[in-house]
Formats: structure tokens, sequence, C-alpha cells
């Protein structure tokens, strides 16, 4: 009975150092998930357009008309993808920060 009760308390303390230990790791999560989705917004449109581009230049022949406008428009694309993320990251920081 009194090593179930040890074992009961050690485990409740184990619990407890967990959630604590969880809250510590956390603090840097929602930066590295922003940090990432800002960076495939930059990448991801510009390196499609950078194949795209190649590839319509040399079917069309029209070198380098058809990759330079991919890769313009593919910059507007990745600044209208940036903008809306950001907006929406601050508007979840400014609702964090009423709530405290």
């Amino acid at each position: 009975m009194i090593i179930f009760l040890k074992n009961m308390a050690v485990s409740g303390n184990l619990k407890n150092h967990n959630q604590e230990q969880n809250k510590q790791v956390v603090w840097w999560q929602p930066a590295i998930t922003m940090f990432l989705k800002l960076s495939v917004w930059i990448a991801a449109p510009v390196i499609i357009a950078l194949y795209l581009g190649k590839w319509l230049d040399k079917r069309y022949a029209t070198e380098p008309w058809l990759f330079l406008a991919s890769v313009g428009l593919a910059f507007l694309i990745s600044l209208f993808g940036l903008i809306r993320n950001a907006a929406k990251e601050f508007k979840k920081l400014e609702k964090t920060n009423k709530d405290k």
C-alpha cells in the first residue's frame, strides 16, 4: 500500500513536471511556425516560377519573356501571401495581448 501511494505521488509530480516542461518548450514554437509559413510564401512561388518560366520559354521560343513574366507574377503572389499571413499573425498577437 505504501509503495502504491509513493508511486502515485511520484507519477503526479512527473505529470506536473512534464506539463511545466511543455510550457517552457512551447514559447518558441509560434515564432518558428510563422517563420516557416513566411519562408514558404517566399520560396515556393519563386521556385515554381523558375521552372515553369524556363519550360514555357523553351516550348514557345520566347526567351526570356515568359520566364521574366512568371518570376514577376511569383513575386506578386509572394508579396500578397506574405502580407496576408503577416496580418493574420498580427491579429492573433493583438487578440492574445488583449486577453492577458
